[in-house]
């Protein structure tokens, strides 16, 4: 080691070192003298209330929807043809193209009873899901019934 090479660890000098809590105010104090201010809380960004749109809520709002339509097509049962209508038309729409593997799947369940179709349409799994959200079945529910499962849902 060469005479100018500085000596490793902390300077030599007649005071202690100063604790970890000593160390933390000292550097508040510079915050505060600086400025800053110490955040104690969480506070939300600007004076408007964010607005809560979370895929979950429309999940289950289409889950209540799919609900209500099972027990009208339970206490009637010819509401059925009104989504075989739906997919039909849907399919006439775009007949240049294939049909899409969501008009397929559906065009194959609604060709089930109707206790398979209804319990599929009511069920919380990730494939029920996925086809509620291409469902053949608008139309079957008035517009006061949609109001209503949509102010149960309102954030």
């Amino acid at each position: 080691m060469s005479d100018r090479t500085p000596p490793r660890g902390r300077p030599p000098g007649p005071q202690a070192p100063l604790t970890a809590a000593e160390r933390m105010r000292r550097m508040r104090a510079r915050r505060k003298a600086a400025g800053y201010r110490a955040v104690t809380r969480w506070q939300q960004a600007g004076a408007m209330p964010a607005v809560f749109s979370s895929h979950r809520l429309h999940e289950a709002r289409s889950l209540a929807m799919h609900a209500a339509i099972a027990r009208k097509i339970d206490r009637e049962p010819a509401l059925l043809e009104i989504a075989r209508g739906n997919l039909h038309r849907w399919r006439q729409l775009d007949a240049h193209h294939p049909a899409p593997e969501w008009l397929k799947e559906w065009s194959a369940l609604l060709k089930k009873s109707w206790a398979e179709i209804a319990s599929l349409i009511v069920e919380p799994s990730e494939r029920a899901a996925r086809l509620r959200q291409s469902s053949p079945f608008a139309g079957l529910l008035s517009p006061l019934e949609r109001k209503r499962i949509y102010e149960a849902f309102r954030t």
